[in-house]
């Protein structure tokens, strides 16, 4: 039987509905509300600008900052940056200010004796001649490497001429048990090869190295041949009369006759890395390596802390060496235990203070030997 027309044409496919759009009055209000919002968040961005530059330019507290931020810029390869939160006169009186301090921080001679009893110190055989700790405090993390005999360190520099030496090859090719970055280097536009020392170098009480030009004196970091720790400023010839071993040049002193020199953390130059020499009564020497520039593990301490840490650990003399991207620390396998700063690792360096079961057996060539300081070009590599 024939189905009839209205059976066989398929029913109209329906529209899918579309939600109902809102109306147009609340899509006004949403839009006036955001900009109302953006506009709030705005002028309170503003606000805090304005507070936080009248806090940072107008009360002591800012300038405390400002000194700071400043200090720590100085520290780094971007110097000059500092004159925009200080001023380019500042920044060069600042500079010219901090020098002349240090340069008085180096004055006062040191009195301190080594005072070995069989309770301390290289007498009392079943002590470790090494221990290694971490440091930490406010926003930085280190290491304090302290050696028990004095005696047992040495100034070590490259093998080779023409340019420095990684600490970590110095260690291994000599078979040290630990090392630590020493003395500065002529570092133009930060690419230096590292091969033209600061002031002076002594190795086993010889001058191996004299940059001191028209310098009548220089402030040195280093050992006499009695394992007495020797910083601050004297002439080549007084080094001599004291016995000096080695030594290398740097500054400043932050400790002497075992009183702190620095006053407080805005005078501490900074935050940075560091590397600090520092000695006990009892003969030990410490190195004190504070990693930096690194948020999230560590920025950096500034030599305020530097000292506050070696008080607490006993010091009695301690002083400055090169910090920065240079500060570092190995072990006798010739690994590096911080975490230097510079994205490149390690840096070649003219000097570093190592540790050895034997130093009596190690041999440290004069690469300087016939060089004047003009006959070197510190950035060829």
């Amino acid at each position: 039987m024939p189905t009839s027309t209205a059976q066989t044409r398929s029913a109209p496919a329906r529209k899918r509905s579309s939600p109902p759009l809102p109306p147009r009055n609340a899509r006004k209000r949403r839009k006036s509300g955001f900009l109302r919002f953006v506009r709030r968040l705005f002028w309170t961005g503003v606000l805090a600008c304005v507070l936080f530059a009248g806090w940072f330019y107008l009360t002591p507290s800012g300038k405390t900052f400002r000194d700071m931020v400043a200090d720590t810029i100085i520290t780094t390869q971007h110097r000059e940056w500092a004159k925009y939160i200080i001023g380019e006169k500042n920044l060069r009186e600042r500079v010219a200010a901090y020098q002349s301090r240090f340069d008085q921080m180096g004055e006062e001679r040191d009195t301190h004796r080594i005072v070995v009893t069989e309770q301390s110190g290289p007498v009392k055989a079943d002590l470790p001649l090494t221990s290694v700790e971490e440091v930490s405090g406010k926003g930085y993390h280190g290491y304090l490497l302290s050696v028990r005999d004095p005696k047992k360190i040495r100034l070590v520099v490259p093998q080779k001429r023409g340019r420095g030496e990684k600490v970590s090859s110095m260690v291994k090719r000599t078979g040290a048990l630990y090392g630590v970055n020493a003395g500065g280097f002529a570092d133009p536009n930060w690419k230096g090869n590292g091969f033209q020392p600061i002031g002076v170098v002594i190795c086993q009480g010889q001058v191996y190295y004299d940059g001191l030009g028209s310098n009548k004196s220089t402030q040195i970091v280093g050992l006499d041949r009695n394992g007495k720790m020797v910083a601050g400023r004297y002439t080549l010839k007084e080094l001599m009369d004291l016995g000096i071993s080695e030594g290398v040049t740097f500054s400043p002193r932050i400790i002497v006759n075992g009183k702190g020199l620095i006053k407080n953390r805005g005078e501490g130059w900074g935050i940075a890395p560091r590397s600090v020499m520092a000695q006990k009564e009892d003969g030990t020497v410490m190195f004190l390596l504070i990693d930096g520039r690194q948020p999230g593990y560590s920025i950096g301490a500034t030599l305020y802390d530097a000292q506050e840490i070696l008080l607490e650990h006993g010091a009695v003399i301690a002083a400055n060496l090169d910090g920065g991207s240079s500060t570092v620390l190995v072990n006798g396998d010739g690994e590096v235990v911080n975490k230097p700063s510079s994205a490149h690792g390690e840096r070649y360096l003219p000097t570093a203070f190592l540790v050895f079961d034997d130093p009596s057996s190690v041999q440290v060539p004069n690469i300087w030997a016939g060089l004047k300081p003009s006959d070197i070009d510190p950035g060829k590599w």
